[in-house]
């Protein structure tokens, strides 16, 4: 029974599994024998899906991430551990567990959807999983990058007149863009490679939520789709090794500007 169970949930998801026919985004089931996967390039429709759900994640977290990484960089107080490990936990929660969590949250019967809010299986859904599960990432390198400046530049803007805000977005915020896009960029590659939580919340619906790790996931298993699957691993491998060299550049102006603040 519990067996049946599970393979229920994975079924929900939108996962088939061994000897059982894939589902589909219309009926979600398919005739014996049938392909969910598309003979001709299955792969662009979830590399445009991928890179949509990244960006729209990243858009989605950048504000928290500022706000968040100022008040930890520049302010101490009571719980500031305990915010910071709750901030930080997706970072080494597994995957699978996140999603879960998110669904309690997000689903048809957790909070978010007593008021009607359901992001549960709608790609809506992978945006929300791909930004929990990069947002540490993001705060990291922000809060990071904030560190780096020195505060006394922001405190003579505010002795000269300015607005604490405007002299936060006019001083701070130019000094630290390096760091700020290096962590964009960061999160932007783990939101190409989310799988698991993405898997349990959004589900893997072909055509809706099927990003490049699910497509990968699904070709592998589908009889002649490993062709495709493999065109999916190298985008991938090509994308996550830019964005790394990419941020890696950036963190190092961030560094530098760093040191010449200092020194100056």
């Amino acid at each position: 029974m519990r067996g049946e169970g599970a393979a229920e949930v994975f079924r929900a998801a939108g996962f088939a599994l061994p000897g059982a026919p894939w589902p589909s985004a219309g009926s979600g089931r398919l005739p014996a024998g049938g392909s969910a996967v598309a003979p001709a390039a299955s792969w662009a429709a979830p590399f445009a899906r991928s890179l949509w759900v990244a960006t729209a994640s990243v858009a989605l977290s950048l504000p928290w991430a500022l706000g968040l990484g100022a008040l930890l960089a520049r302010r101490e107080f009571f719980g500031k551990a305990l915010l910071n490990t709750l901030l930080l936990s997706p970072l080494v929660l597994p995957p699978v567990v996140t999603g879960y969590l998110l669904l309690r949250l997000c689903g048809r019967n957790g909070p978010l959807g007593a008021f009607g809010l359901e992001v549960a299986f709608t790609r809506w859904g992978a945006v929300v999983a791909a930004s929990v599960v990069g947002f540490p990432l993001l705060l990291l390198t922000v809060r990071s990058a904030f560190e780096s400046v020195d505060p006394r530049y922001e405190q003579l803007a505010q002795t000269l007149g300015l607005h604490p805000l405007a002299a936060f977005a006019r001083v701070t915020l130019p000094m630290a863009l390096p760091g700020l896009v290096a962590g964009c960029v960061l999160a932007f590659a783990r939101a190409l490679g989310e799988f698991g939580a993405t898997a349990v919340l959004a589900g893997d619906v072909p055509g809706e939520t099927r990003t490049l790790a699910l497509a990968v996931f699904a070709l592998y298993e589908e009889p002649g789709g490993e062709e495709d699957a493999r065109v999916l691993v190298w985008i991938s491998l090509g994308l996550c090794l830019v964005a790394l060299v990419g941020a890696e550049r950036l963190t190092a102006a961030q560094r530098r500007r760093a040191r010449e603040g200092e020194a100056a």
